[in-house]
């Protein structure tokens, strides 16, 4: 599984040019885990993927929260993140989501 070496990685951080339009110093990075981890899905380097797995609380966290809060990813960045950490498509909820806009915009 990728990144399973994150705890060699404490002291990454999170490039702010990520979320460059929110303002960091009053950012709620609880709240708003599920867009730090989906830019840093899409935009972030490998830096970037520890520090978000070391903010969230670990690697099993991390990867709940890629399952069960990231609204939208491309099919690029499905695969990446199902390929990686040994998913299925049908377990995330990006993947539900546009499932069901599919069928709402076919019937």
């Amino acid at each position: 599984m990728i990144f399973d070496d994150w705890q060699d990685h404490p002291n990454e951080k999170i490039n702010p040019a990520l979320l460059w339009e929110y303002n960091l110093d009053t950012f709620d990075w609880k709240n708003a885990r599920a867009i730090v981890v989906q830019r840093v899905i899409e935009r972030g380097w490998y830096s970037d993927w520890y520090a978000a797995i070391h903010l969230y609380g670990g690697l099993d966290n991390f990867i709940e929260i890629v399952k069960n809060e990231v609204p939208v990813l491309n099919e690029i960045d499905m695969n990446y993140v199902c390929i990686g950490f040994e998913l299925k498509k049908e377990d995330l909820w990006s993947y539900k989501r546009k499932q069901f806009r599919e069928i709402l915009f076919n019937s």
